[in-house]
């Protein structure tokens, strides 16, 4: 926060550097990244976003650290059900102050980042009330929970630290219960609703879905930030294991020679296929970030538009579904990187271990990932029923959803790609996946339709909906989106003429590989016929894998961080691996005195050479 790494003024005119700044902070620790993520930005943005004129007074405060930030939604008993938190905030306008409550230790706001030890202050989401005991939803607020001096908590605050977690335990998460805590009234984040100080309930949005959903579009940020952090941490997972097969020399032809484990095929096809996904999730994390920035100035410039409304409701589908594809990638990616280092991707120094863990909760904060990709097929099926119902045309601001406007000839489409050769580029899975989306959302609408002609209530036959049909679509149409931006991107003229052959190849080997997790679904909707189709789909797969081992460690050397941050002696620029594994092992067992009989064992051992002069 000294360094002033990260200047408003930087923050407006190129929003990318505060994703680019996370990810620095990130690769070095997380733990460090999220708390400043979390005062910063999710802390920060709040106020920034929620608030209005009166609010600006803290932001000093907060660039300074003269307090120190949480946000606070979850509660112990409640999560995801973010409109059953019960939390309350009466107003009392003999006072003209908000009573913040907690009704009972069930209430409490839980696992809330750096309320454990640190925040000062939190933005605590409560249900307001006004005189008289009506109910307007959930508000956000600003409440000191600490006194920023001593960090003792403040009267009528119980605040404490949770525990140690599966990982990021340099992340103070903590518990708070309030026992009739009195705020000022302008501490109510008032931009999507409001109290007079006679205890009238004022709000801009004529409709109660509407302000609700806008009182959570911070949620969106972090969700869009989870997106970039789950990339990076497959970045380095990546960066580990490839360098390490690269260097890792077993068997061979002939007893007297071993090769790279990376010139194996099983090792590039465990390996090279969540490279490509990287360089493809890392361009579209890009630019939907760029896509929330475009969101929030509107916003902020008060354009409550049609088209304004419009946007906020595709970012959410396309967050909602981007965080669950980028945090399961990035699992089982780190996974698999783990397993392709054999025994020595065990060792806790080599650090997989610890990006698994640090990952680990990517796929739950911020909203659980099985529970947000309802809000994409929603958001689908609500196109799609507008469309059946009044003629409404598929269109949407990003342009994600234009293609269904072809929906009934892109259904009658078949695979017609006479060879391997043919399926080598994206285009070819980009018009599979079309006819996918096109299918699991005409599936999961009939699904639909048909439980409720059943007799099932709203609440059942969405229940009922999800396996096999609106999970599996809203998967299907982000990875869609995923391909169409970096096949556009990778395709586009100013592509400089030597890279255009690799990012193809990275682009069609991400879309072939996702593409080819939903081959049952291809074959049962009658898009595959006869086994030639998914025979040549793998067999694409395995010939990009080829093209691009040998670009491999270029690839790494484009995305890994410096030695001292990527800090795994296995994952080393200079391919010294045997050497700096053994140096980070006695290190790691204070062996620091080398015995007399030592010279005898290391002076006439070949080195493994550097990756440039071996590859």
């Amino acid at each position: 926060m000294e360094y002033s790494l990260l200047p408003v003024e930087e923050m407006v005119a190129r929003p990318l550097s505060v994703q680019t700044l996370i990810a620095c902070l990130g690769m070095y620790d997380w733990s460090l990244a999220v708390k400043f993520l979390l005062h910063m930005l999710t802390f920060g943005s709040a106020i920034y976003s929620s608030g209005s004129e009166r609010h600006l007074k803290y932001l000093p405060k907060i660039f300074n650290m003269d307090i120190f930030g949480c946000f606070a939604v979850t509660e112990l008993s409640h999560g995801s059900n973010a409109k059953a938190i019960r939390t309350t905030a009466h107003y009392d306008p003999t006072t003209e102050e908000f009573i913040i409550h907690s009704p009972d230790f069930e209430a409490a706001k839980f696992w809330v980042g750096n309320m454990g030890k640190t925040a000062t202050h939190a933005v605590v989401f409560a249900q307001l009330y006004t005189p008289g005991g009506q109910c307007h939803g959930l508000h956000s607020f600003v409440v000191q929970i600490r006194n920023p001096k001593t960090l003792l908590p403040m009267p009528g605050v119980m605040v404490g630290d949770i525990g140690k977690k599966l990982g990021l335990n340099g992340v103070d998460n903590g518990f708070a219960m309030f026992h009739k805590v009195r705020i000022p009234r302008q501490d109510l984040l008032n931009r999507t609703g409001d109290v007079t100080p006679e205890g009238t309930y004022v709000t801009p949005f004529k409709d109660d879905r509407q302000r609700f959903g806008a009182s959570l579009g911070t949620l969106s940020f972090g969700r869009v930030a989870i997106v970039g952090m789950s990339i990076v941490n497959l970045k380095l997972a990546l960066s580990i294991a490839l360098r390490f097969s690269a260097t890792r020399c077993q068997f061979g032809p002939s007893d007297g020679e071993e090769v790279p484990v990376l010139e194996y095929q099983t090792q590039q096809w465990r390996l090279l296929p969540y490279l490509a996904a990287v360089y493809a999730l890392d361009h579209f994390s890009k630019s939907l970030y760029l896509d929330l920035a475009e969101l929030q100035q509107g916003l902020m410039g008060t354009d409550q538009g049609a088209r304004q409304a419009e946007l906020g409701r595709e970012i959410h589908a396309l967050a909602s579904a981007g965080k669950p594809l980028a945090s399961w990638t990035a699992q089982r990616g780190i996974q698999e990187c783990r397993e392709a280092c054999g025994g020595h991707g065990c060792l806790a120094v080599n650090r997989l271990g610890d990006l698994r863990n640090d990952n680990d909760p990517n796929c739950t904060f911020e909203g659980d990932n099985n529970i947000l990709l309802q809000q994409t097929s929603s958001y689908l099926l609500s196109l799609l029923a507008c469309h059946v119902q009044g003629g409404a045309r598929f269109e949407s601001p990003l342009r994600t959803v234009d293609f269904l406007q072809a929906y009934p000839d892109i259904l009658g489409q078949r695979f017609t790609c006479p060879s391997v050769d043919s399926c080598l580029d994206s285009s070819v899975p980009l018009a599979a996946y079309e006819w996918l989306v096109c299918y699991l959302l005409r599936e999961s609408y009939q699904k639909l339709n048909q439980e409720k002609r059943s007799g099932s209530n709203d609440f059942e036959a969405r229940n009922n909906s999800q396996v096999y049909y609106c999970h599996p679509l809203a998967l299907a149409f982000l990875e869609l989106t995923v391909v169409r931006r970096f096949h556009e991107y990778t395709h586009q003229p100013r592509v400089p003429p030597p890279l255009r052959a690799v990012l193809g190849r990275l682009s069609a080997l991400y879309a072939l590989w996702s593409l080819s997790q939903h081959t049952a679904l291809l074959y049962q909707g009658g898009y595959f016929c006869g086994e030639q189709a998914g025979k040549m789909i793998q067999n694409a797969i395995l010939d990009l894998c080829s093209q691009l081992k040998d670009d491999a460690v270029a690839l790494v050397d484009v995305i890994a961080p410096p030695d001292f941050v990527l800090d795994s002696p296995i994952g080393r620029a200079d391919g010294e691996l045997y050497k700096n594994l053994w140096t980070a092992v006695l290190l790691e067992s204070r062996v620091l005195e080398r015995p007399s009989w030592w010279s005898e064992f290391s002076v006439h051992k070949p080195r493994i050479g550097s990756l440039k002069s071996k590859l």
